[in-house]
């Protein structure tokens, strides 16, 4: 097993993390060997999870891809942003329009140690990470890198991908709400939420897994996901499982019970 040789500052390696088990099970070499662990425990409750969590990041290529090309957005706030892997937010964004403005926010060591990689913007734009948690929105709203980069006067893509099962009610909907209020009309929210609705029993074993694991993990039906783009325009399909969403040929034969992920795109009127 690949992994750092020397541990980032504060980095507890004994414990499972989110991050670094989707690192693992897609296949990275940010992880250790609780990581494994727990990736292998949790594949072995469901077969399908490298498949599922592979789709809720092509979710995030098309909804970027999307914003950026069909809607002119210009400047990205992503929460929750996890390990580095190529193609990044900025990489889809600044492929599409080279001046786009993207912050990254997460809070595990292991990322931030990996940064680096997330701020090599083209020339014409920028990139900034700010280290923050989402369960406080006000210091992300207030850090440097979000003041200098994002332009409140204009519309921006609020993205919330691969996170919200692990934020527990009933702080869900207000953190969303919090990130969402300052944003200017024509701003869009792209958010994947985790589902035990297609496949139940074996996404429930893993949810207790990363549980048993210390991690909070938290499974909604499509009409508590569908709450989250309350007061927003869905882009059309509206929230659908995230490999249905504006589908390419990656997608062609995929099991929809092999997806535990609602994704949807709204726009802020």
């Amino acid at each position: 097993m690949n992994a750092p040789n020397d541990p980032p500052a504060g980095l507890v390696t004994s414990r499972a993390h989110s991050a670094r088990v989707y690192d693992y099970i897609l296949g990275g070499k940010d992880h250790y060997p609780a990581d494994v662990e727990a990736g292998d425990e949790m594949c072995r409750h469901w077969p399908a999870l490298p498949v599922h969590m592979m789709e809720n990041r092509r979710f995030m290529h098309r909804a970027a891809r999307f914003l950026a090309e069909e809607c002119g957005i210009r400047q990205f706030l992503d929460v929750g942003t996890g390990l580095p892997t190529s193609p990044n937010l900025h990489e889809i964004v600044q492929e599409v329009a080279p001046e786009s403005h993207v912050v990254y926010v997460d809070n595990d060591p292991i990322v931030l140690a990996h940064a680096r990689a997330l701020l090599q913007s083209s020339p014409e734009g920028a990139t900034a990470y700010v280290d923050a948690n989402m369960h406080d929105p006000d210091a992300i709203l207030g850090s440097p890198e979000f003041r200098e980069l994002i332009d409140l006067s204009r519309p921006v893509g609020l993205m919330v991908i691969g996170i919200m099962h692990f934020i527990e009610p009933p702080d869900d909907r207000r953190l969303v709400q919090h990130l969402l209020d300052p944003l200017p009309p024509g701003s869009f929210l792209a958010m994947t939420i985790g589902t035990a609705d297609f496949a139940p029993d074996e996404v429930n074993r893993v949810a207790r897994e990363y549980r048993r694991q210390g991690m909070p993990f938290v499974l909604r039906d499509l009409p508590t996901a569908a709450s989250f783009f309350e007061g927003l325009e869905p882009v059309e399909p509206g929230i659908t499982q995230v490999h249905a969403w504006h589908p390419g040929p990656e997608q062609n034969g995929i099991d929809g019970r092999d997806i535990a992920m609602y994704g949807a795109v709204a726009r802020k009127p």
